[in-house]
């Protein structure tokens, strides 16, 4: 009995595991996986772990079991995932994931390939016409600057010697339009193409392969979710390529919601869809409600949380390697130095690193990476807090009888608290700056509505993010002030 009411209960836990879908961080992923995941939930819970950032940490998050769906392209599973020089069959394809234990199906109906485009009034057409005109100057996304698929061969193929600029995808069309830069690189289905009026130019050398959108799979996931996954397949060759610049559009042109756009859209596929009048006005969100409205208190709590556990785990592991740094001398400057390099790794590439390592995204690699960068002002600040404690203090207190370990505890580290507070609070405003990044693997907090705001181009929902984490940064650094006067006074008093 005991043995078939435990079978009961984890029967029932897998029942109600989520099917978690993910997305990177731009328009139409953000959309194709409200619709995977409105598509699941129908039949059974499902959650979206959405703006996973780039193919590199949403691909890990993949691998490690973090998410169990995210839609991909051919060509970047080809050439930037499977790193293959030439593109390969489909079968292909799928046998090399299958070694990885993903697989690739549900071909959505529609292309998305790789392009540059130019502003309307330019004398270029096509991708060979570059190479005449090496002055015009290429803005290009970070992702396309060094995927396999992308600059490196493109300018190896069509020979040409600019020096591009990175710019992330959200701001190049304004970059492009305020004359920033001559061409940048864009998706074939994105809204703005249109709207800023620009010539996509002429692939003639025929060097980008397709990009049919597809779902990119953990293997385990038919067995593990069938009905939700049924209900997916039937999204196959469903979505047109008009419809998805349609529903681009709705996000970046008229400022709806992802999850509207995506019901809106499985609604008229369905029939069930209410069609607005044509006297029907779109209303968009000023500042205040975009700031204060949509969840604010949970991100504030998920923020929050983030920089009061970063900085509690930082000052665990900082003050002690502050005061070995300080009392032995011979490890001082290797103690500083592991300190000060991971303060130097780029905030992304430790997340990449961090999702296949701990097999997992959200608040757990998050914190990992939070605290590795709070760690240097901490050590930094230990060790030099004890160092400037005058060596007679020491001499006398060792002449009281005191031990060493008394010493340091009862004379040395009440002296340097000052100093270590002032470590440690600088430590929390870097941190609630750093915590944006949070948003990039699932973790919440205001970086949510800064990944939006970047993926739609959308002013008031950076500040949305950017102004509370603010605040938050200066209500940090008052309560930490705030400390350090007590903590003078109560000395003043001590003395």
């Amino acid at each position: 009995m005991l043995v078939l009411a435990c079978a009961g209960i984890l029967s029932s836990a897998h029942a109600e595991e989520p099917l978690r879908v993910g997305s990177k961080r731009f328009t139409e992923s953000y959309i194709l996986g409200e619709i995977l995941t409105q598509t699941a939930a129908r039949v059974g819970p499902a959650e979206h772990k959405q703006g996973l950032g780039n193919t590199a940490i949403v691909l890990g998050a993949l691998r490690s079991g973090a998410i169990d769906v995210y839609p991909e392209y051919l060509g970047t599973i080809d050439l930037e995932i499977l790193k293959n020089a030439q593109p390969t069959s489909l079968d292909a394809m799928r046998a090399a994931l299958r070694s990885l234990g993903l697989g690739v199906a549900v071909p959505l109906g529609f292309s998305n390939g790789y392009a540059l485009a130019v502003r309307g009034d330019a004398s270029v057409r096509r991708l060979s016409d570059l190479a005449a005109h090496p002055d015009i100057k290429i803005g290009l996304s970070h992702e396309f600057l060094g995927r396999a698929d992308g600059w490196p061969g493109l300018a190896r193929r069509y020979g040409l010697a600019q020096q591009p600029r990175g710019l992330d995808h959200g701001i190049a069309y304004e970059a492009l339009a305020q004359r920033q830069v001559d061409a940048i690189d864009i998706y074939s289905t994105d809204a703005k193409i249109r709207q800023y009026g620009l010539r996509v130019l002429d692939d003639d050398k025929q060097y980008f392969p397709r990009y049919d959108a597809v779902l990119l799979y953990r293997l385990d996931v038919p067995q593990r979710f069938p009905q939700a996954w049924h209900a997916i397949e039937k999204l196959e060759g469903t979505i047109k390529a008009d419809d998805m610049i349609a529903m681009n559009a709705a996000a970046e042109l008229d400022g709806q919601s992802f999850a509207s756009i995506a019901k809106s859209w499985l609604g008229r596929v369905d029939g069930t869809a209410v069609h607005p009048t044509n006297s029907a006005i779109i209303v968009r969100d000023g500042l205040l409600t975009k700031t204060f409205g949509n969840g604010f208190m949970n991100l504030a709590r998920q923020h929050l949380l983030l920089v009061v556990l970063a900085v509690l785990l930082g000052s665990v592991a900082g003050i002690p390697l502050g005061i070995v740094a300080a009392l032995v001398p011979r490890l001082r400057q290797a103690v500083l130095a592991v300190a000060g390099v991971l303060q130097t790794v780029p905030s992304l590439a430790l997340l990449a690193i961090l999702i296949p390592l701990l097999g997992r995204i959200g608040t757990v690699p998050a914190l990992v990476a939070l605290c590795a960068y709070a760690l240097l002002p901490i050590v930094r600040n230990t060790c030099t807090g004890l160092l400037q404690v005058p060596s007679g203090l020491r001499t006398a207190a060792m002449a009281l009888g005191l031990t060493r370990r008394q010493s340091l505890v009862e004379v040395e580290l009440p002296l340097a608290m000052p100093t270590i507070l002032a470590g440690v609070k600088t430590a929390a405003v870097m941190s609630v700056g750093t915590a944006t990044i949070a948003a990039f693997i699932g973790a919440g907090g205001f970086g949510e509505r800064i990944t939006t705001g970047l993926a739609l181009n959308d002013n008031d929902m950076l500040l949305a993010g950017a102004i509370p984490a603010a605040l938050l940064a200066l209500l940090t650094q008052a309560a930490f002030e705030l400390c350090e006067r007590l903590l003078a006074q109560r000395r003043r008093y001590s003395d």
